[in-house]
């Protein structure tokens, strides 16, 4: 029972002798600045008038619409195109192997439903 109250006792004094040195007093910090208070309070000012950067309504800016290099008619065109093939709602994983056949080929399939209209499809 003697030894059990010794080991406590040491471990309270390691305890309380590393609480004593986890934290040393360096003394108060030496203030250094570049600027005059002066130039401070301009600083100040300018910031007490700005806008909030933190608000809400900061990130709720509308963005201009982008400018593009391509003319309207020719995405229309190209759109009506795209919706138009014979094979537009075809997906690769329908497939096995992940692998569309050969026959679905877009030239292949238009040339294809030509020739069985007799005519060229319209667009």
């Amino acid at each position: 029972m003697n030894v059990s109250r010794i080991a406590i006792a040491a471990s309270f004094t390691v305890l309380a002798i590393t609480q004593v040195h986890a934290e040393e007093y360096h003394g108060v910090l030496q203030f250094q600045s570049t600027l005059s208070r002066s130039e401070v309070l301009v600083q100040a000012v300018e910031a007490a008038h700005a806008a909030n950067p933190y608000s809400d309504a900061a990130s709720s800016v509308v963005a201009a619409a982008p400018t593009s290099p391509r003319d309207r008619a020719a995405v229309q065109a190209e759109a009506r195109a795209h919706a138009h093939r014979p094979n537009q709602n075809l997906r690769v994983e329908a497939f096995a192997g992940s692998r569309v056949p050969s026959y679905y080929n877009l030239d292949n399939a238009a040339t294809r439903q030509a020739r069985a209209d007799g005519s060229a499809r319209p667009n």
